[in-house]
């Protein structure tokens, strides 16, 4: 009989993220942002309890889980007020990439640290002239010896500053030209030619924005994952992975609003002493918000269980209609949540109103909600392509 019940080891690993985020909570995150501090502590203790490396195979000292369970982890994290964003990139999209694409002894050096935390991983596929089509990328590897030499910039690249290495898409140097067939390459942060410098965000956030600089940076050809010029499956490997995981980051996101906005309209009274949550204007919002909350989550849980199970295509779908729905539903709770509280909504000691800056996140990145619609209508609905 088919349920739609998580099964109890998942409900189990729901519960001990939520217990550890909790210890940190949106009062440690938001200190750190102000502070210019890091998750790092957090992130080992995940580590260390196995909780990042869920969907890593245990021969590679992961869990041996799925894409199910590590979007429920930052699902809880974000639940918790704690979001840990470079889930996102590290045991999610590098992992998954290693996993699927790279040598065994590649997945021994890169999957052991991935998992436990040791080792963070960024990615950097982003470039300023490209936006969204990565067919512009222009970051280029050339074949010198035994070596490869990569040229290029990326922009809007997370975590640069906390990461030991970053997985960096380009294009071999005679395929500059076509669509585009990734090459992927393992950057440690600390190689010759490779810079970074920050970006100015206009939120407050323990993970920074970088943009990168890639000047005759020499790696040895252990270096390169998977196929020289691969085609494109090697690439969503990952990003299918991080558009589930946004949109359960999002969906934890809406989840931490919507219950500080109903604890504070439990609590709240104006009118004859009472609470403004038995007031429709208040209540309905917050319903509303309740829907589609669930709503999300079933879209990225049914992405999720798609990819697990090798339905590639399957799981680009609903990934996509997943994470539309996340951020739709992030920015929508915490829009409600924000005018709940009134003037409250908007101070600092609430964190409410930073909150609802980076939701917006979530419509934007990594791939825009007119993207997205772009590929429902060509894709699930059969209209002619459009961009």
């Amino acid at each position: 009989m088919t349920t739609f019940s998580e099964p109890e080891e998942r409900v189990a690993l729901r519960e001990a993220v939520s217990k550890l985020a909790g210890k940190y909570g949106r009062a440690y995150v938001e200190k750190q942002a102000r502070e210019g501090g890091k998750m790092t502590e957090m992130w080992l203790e995940m580590g260390r309890n196995g909780f990042l490396g869920v969907n890593i195979p245990t021969e590679y000292g992961g869990g041996g889980g799925g894409m199910s369970d590590l979007a429920a982890v930052i699902e809880e994290c974000a639940a918790a007020g704690a979001p840990l964003l470079l889930m996102v990139v590290s045991p999610a999209i590098c992992g998954s990439i290693i996993n699927r694409t790279a040598t065994e002894s590649q997945k021994a050096r890169w999957l052991p640290p991935i998992a436990d935390g040791t080792h963070l991983m960024a990615f950097g596929i982003t470039e300023a002239d490209a936006g969204s089509n990565s067919h512009k990328i222009t970051t280029t590897a050339r074949a010198d010896g035994n070596d490869w030499i990569l040229n290029g910039q990326k922009t809007f690249i997370s975590g640069v500053d906390e990461a030991q290495s970053v997985l960096i898409v380009a294009r071999t140097e005679d395929a500059k030209t076509g669509q585009l067939r990734p090459a992927l390459f393992v950057v440690p942060t600390d190689a010759p030619g490779f810079s970074f410098a920050p970006i100015e965000m206009g939120w407050l956030a323990p993970e920074k924005q970088f943009t990168l600089f890639i000047d005759d940076v020499r790696l040895p050809r252990s270096a390169l994952i998977g196929e020289q010029d691969g085609d494109l499956m090697q690439l969503f490997a990952g990003l299918n992975p991080e558009r589930i995981m946004g949109a359960a980051l999002s969906c934890g996101i809406a989840k931490y609003a919507l219950d500080r906005a109903v604890e504070y309209a439990r609590e709240r009274s104006v009118w004859r002493d009472t609470p403004i949550g038995a007031h429709q204007g208040i209540a309905h919002p917050l319903a509303k918000v309740k829907i589609e909350l669930e709503q999300a989550r079933l879209l990225w849980q049914k992405a999720a269980a798609l990819y697990d199970a090798g339905d590639d295509f399957g799981a680009g779908e609903y990934a996509n209609m997943a994470k539309y729905a996340g951020g739709e539903i992030s920015c929508n709770a915490t829009d409600v949540a924000v005018h709940t509280h009134g003037g409250n909504g908007l101070t600092a000691e609430y964190g409410l109103a930073n909150m609802m800056v980076s939701a917006r996140l979530g419509r934007i990145a990594p791939v825009s909600r007119e993207m997205i619609l772009n590929f429902v209508a060509m894709h699930s609905l059969g209209l002619p392509k459009s961009y």
